[in-house]
């Protein structure tokens, strides 16, 4: 049976997450005045990257909550035994520079719309309903979606097959007629691809260039590529540069 449905990863799939993270974190901490503590704002920005993938791999495990995630990330960050209230603040400060940055990439308005007749579309995440549903809204694309699952509100976090599967339960729809997209090689394309979907791992800008890729997973550089590799009756798409 044919791919009915695409599920798509929000951060760095459909989001530049890591653009207006650095570029939120670079305004803010010129606003906080950190910027002294460190040799460059490069290595400020890499150093809180560092603490942000290892706090949400804590998150991901079922080790600590989301608001907790978020709490430590800062502590850590600042070397400081803050409250939950200063931390909180701390980030809230952050988020107003991060979501100045927000921005879609290119290829997503023009594959949401060559596939908007042909499948069904759903998004899941790794994050919180909270914080993706008002992503989405405010990049204007939540309508586009029938459903929005997240890790938070889940309970199972990719690259769970659990959370895969549940997305396939809110579309109604079995594995093997789902198609995942997302960035991460391991937690979106091997992750998928054990789950029994149809996996398709998008490398943008050769990020994992020297990676052996998993076994399974579709590699793209563009969403220009994924309609092809669906099969939808579109004339927009390319061929994959990856082979």
């Amino acid at each position: 049976m044919s791919v009915r449905a695409v599920v798509w990863d929000v951060d760095d799939t459909l989001f530049d997450y890591t653009s207006a993270d650095r570029a939120g974190m670079r305004g803010h901490l010129a606003a906080e005045g950190l910027l002294a503590a460190y040799e460059g704002v490069e290595q400020a920005l890499d150093r809180w990257r560092e603490i942000t993938d290892r706090q949400w791999a804590r998150f991901a495990a079922g080790e600590v909550s989301f608001e907790d995630q978020r709490r430590d990330r800062v502590r850590a960050f600042i070397d400081r035994d803050l409250t939950d209230a200063e931390a909180d603040a701390w980030f809230q400060r952050y988020i107003a520079h991060y979501e100045a940055a927000w921005a879609l990439f290119p290829d997503v308005l023009p594959v949401l719309d060559a596939l908007a007749g042909s499948h069904r579309h759903a998004v899941l995440s790794n994050s919180s309903l909270h914080v993706q549903d008002r992503k989405l809204r405010l990049l204007g694309v939540h309508d586009r979606f029938e459903a929005i699952l997240c890790a938070a509100e889940l309970g199972v976090s990719k690259p769970a097959p659990a959370a895969f599967r549940a997305a396939c339960d809110a579309l109604g729809l079995a594995p093997h007629q789902v198609a995942y997209v997302g960035d991460h090689p391991e937690i979106d394309g091997r992750g998928a691809a054990e789950a029994g979907l149809l996996s398709v791992w998008i490398d943008r800008g050769g990020a994992y260039a020297t990676l052996e890729p998993p076994r399974g997973p579709h590699r793209i550089a563009s969403l220009a590529e994924l309609p092809a590799i669906l099969g939808a009756d579109t004339r927009f798409g390319a061929p994959s540069t990856f082979g």
